[in-house]
């Protein structure tokens, strides 16, 4: 198991009163609705940057006239 490191995090009174009240209905600690918000945020963010790099590399072979992977299978064979 990772260890936990603890960090102080400073909210607005309003957001840390509706985090607290989401933290209570899902029955999760403060530190668990937050970390579950970080990863979804982190998630996020890595899936726009795999997108982005799917996109230039799709670019890339439609540059070159890679459609499919048939053409591609040929174009590695030669």
């Amino acid at each position: 198991m990772a260890t936990a490191v603890k960090k102080t995090i400073s909210l607005p009174a309003d957001l840390a009163k509706e985090v607290e009240g989401l933290a209570r209905e899902e029955g999760k600690s403060l530190s668990g609705v937050i970390q579950e918000a970080l990863r979804t945020i982190l998630k996020e963010r890595w899936k726009k940057d795999f997108y982005a790099v799917q996109g230039f590399w799709s670019r890339k072979a439609e540059e070159k006239g890679i459609l499919t992977e048939q053409d591609l299978e040929n174009l590695l064979r030669k």
